[in-house]
């Protein structure tokens, strides 16, 4: 029954997704994605785990600590001027480890995620500055660690409050500074410490163009953006994950272990070959550099461990950036996160994944091809995951897929 649902849901999102009349050009934003913003934040995170926090007879003299972190705003969206819904994440840049329990040689992580739904009410001071406050549910995800299977510190998975407020300083209509301090209660049923975050950071907010001006762009376009696309996609692990590990600082370099750049996901579980069926619609598009679209896929995949197909129904956003406009070619690069999915099993090759519904992420660099652009090739690489929504959060790694597709 559940899988039904699910697959229902999917089913009619991508409906309301794909049947919107054309009202208003691909130039000019919608209601929605005007109203909207996007939020970016970097700073110090901080919580007390101690001894007290694992099972009686166990503890460590040491402890490694990072308290680098990060919260994005994935979606902000302003209801009214000085009041706003935001959905988001916290976590760590590293995970906290317990160093050498009862002298057995190896260190032991605790991985913490918030993730969060809050209204935020604004109270201008001025023109320019103004304090802010907010507060919503979060949901708390920890993933502990066992020793000699036996469970030292729990998995757990728990609804918290989190509570906020900071400054906001407008540079511009678009743009806005932010000091932010954040918290979320200690727990004592889930054994868990208080989270605490302060950080500094940015908001970006959309912006309508007028009227004018966005319909002259509709119907004299200079570059060009396609309205659909079609494409299919085939992967093979005997490429090797040396694009998807170096995205995601998983390199090996020497004795150093993590080189690269951290802007994507490896996961636990590997692929062997992979299939994809992918259609995308133009939602809105900038003059020259910039195109947003809506996607809708269905992926077949298998593992190396047991070589069963696996499949995966998604929906998602694709944000596009054009790199490079010749006469006949355009050279972009696409980055697309947190599809909401389905997919047919969550206990693969003996890992729990978590539930049928989870996360696909893309990232890609492609072209348009021909005078028209009617043809597109693109190399893409995937991962699965929950965000660490829920404390079980292996995640599937699928290598560069050779994507070709037709535009129309």
């Amino acid at each position: 029954m559940k899988k039904r649902v699910a697959l229902l849901l999917i089913f009619f999102l991508s409906i309301n997704l794909f049947s919107q009349e054309k009202e208003i050009p691909k130039t000019q934003l919608s209601d929605f994605l005007s109203k909207s913003y996007y939020s970016v934040n970097f700073g110090g995170i901080f919580y007390p785990f101690s001894n007290d926090n694992l099972k009686p007879g166990f503890a460590t003299e040491t402890f490694s600590k990072n308290a680098f972190s990060g919260r994005i705003i994935f979606l902000g969206y302003k209801i009214q001027p000085n009041l706003a819904l935001q959905f988001g994440v916290i976590r760590p840049a590293s995970w906290f480890k317990y160093n050498n329990v009862n002298n057995i040689g190896y260190e032991r992580s605790v991985w913490i995620n918030a993730w969060s739904l809050s209204l935020k009410k604004s109270f201008p001071l001025n023109d320019k500055l103004s304090l802010y406050a907010e507060a919503g549910p979060a949901n708390v995800s920890r993933r502990g660690f066992p020793i000699n299977d036996e469970i030292i510190y729990p998995d757990t998975r728990f609804v918290s409050l989190l509570y906020g407020f900071g400054l906001n300083y407008k540079l511009s209509e678009k743009w806005r500074l932010g000091l932010n301090s954040t918290f979320i209660p200690k727990s004592e049923k889930e054994n868990q410490p208080s989270i605490s975050q302060v950080s500094v950071g940015f908001e970006y907010h959309l912006q309508k163009k007028s009227d004018e001006e966005a319909f002259q762009l509709a119907e004299k376009p200079e570059y060009y953006f396609p309205d659909h696309i079609l494409q299919v996609s085939y992967g093979t692990s005997k490429i090797g994950y040396g694009v998807n590990k170096f995205l995601s600082m998983n390199t090996k370099v020497g004795n150093f272990e993590s080189f690269g750049i951290p802007i994507f996901w490896l996961g636990e579980l590997k692929t062997t070959h992979s299939f994809s069926v992918t259609y995308q619609k133009l939602a809105y598009r900038s003059k020259k550099i910039f195109s947003l679209d809506w996607g809708v896929s269905a992926t077949a995949f298998q593992t190396q461990q047991s070589h069963k197909n696996i499949y995966a129904f998604s929906i998602f956003p694709v944000l596009r950036f054009y790199l490079l406009r010749r006469k006949n070619f355009d050279m972009y690069t696409n980055y697309s996160l947190i599809g909401p999915t389905y997919i047919t099993k969550s206990d693969i090759d003996g890992i729990n994944t978590g539930p049928n519904i989870t996360y696909q992420d893309t990232m890609g660099l492609g072209f348009f091809l021909g005078k028209e652009r009617k043809y597109n090739f693109e190399l893409r690489i995937m991962h699965y995951s929950n965000g660490n929504f829920f404390a079980k959060n292996a995640g599937v790694a699928i290598p560069i897929q050779f994507t070709f597709g037709k535009t129309f």
